[in-house]
């Protein structure tokens, strides 16, 4: 049998307000975005019946991960009371919540935050199995 990865990636949003800390420009200021987030995972073993990680379990992981920003102000949840919400920082803070649920078989391979329809952010461990 052919040695390989497989990815597996689900995609979810959240609705939300933030300003970003010591912004030189208008995201300083109080507005909102609708971010669609997309987590991809990553493994080479899969289950006795042929599957890697199960999308739904990785859509309910994901939902779980989000809720706590949904229709929220981000800067009153943490870590983001005392860091600014950028989506650099918004990734990673994905990345590391995740990677506390996910099942032993796949790891967190990327969290991608898009910001808008145009704007995209992009954060990959430097842990890489």
């Amino acid at each position: 049998m052919t040695q390989g990865r497989y990815t597996l990636t689900v995609k979810d949003h959240f609705d939300a307000a933030h300003r970003l800390y010591e912004y030189p420009g208008q995201c300083a200021e109080l507005h909102g975005h609708t971010w669609d987030i997309e987590v991809t995972v990553e493994g080479r073993e899969l289950d006795d019946i042929g599957i890697l990680y199960d999308f739904k379990t990785l859509k309910d992981d994901l939902r779980s991960v989000l809720e706590t920003y949904d229709h929220h102000y981000i800067n009153d949840t943490a870590p983001f009371d005392t860091i600014s919400p950028t989506a650099e920082n918004l990734a990673r803070v994905i990345y590391e919540r995740l990677s506390e649920v996910v099942g032993p078989r796949v790891r967190i391979a990327e969290v991608v935050v898009w910001e808008s329809p145009i704007a995209r952010l992009a954060y990959r461990a430097d842990d890489a199995r």
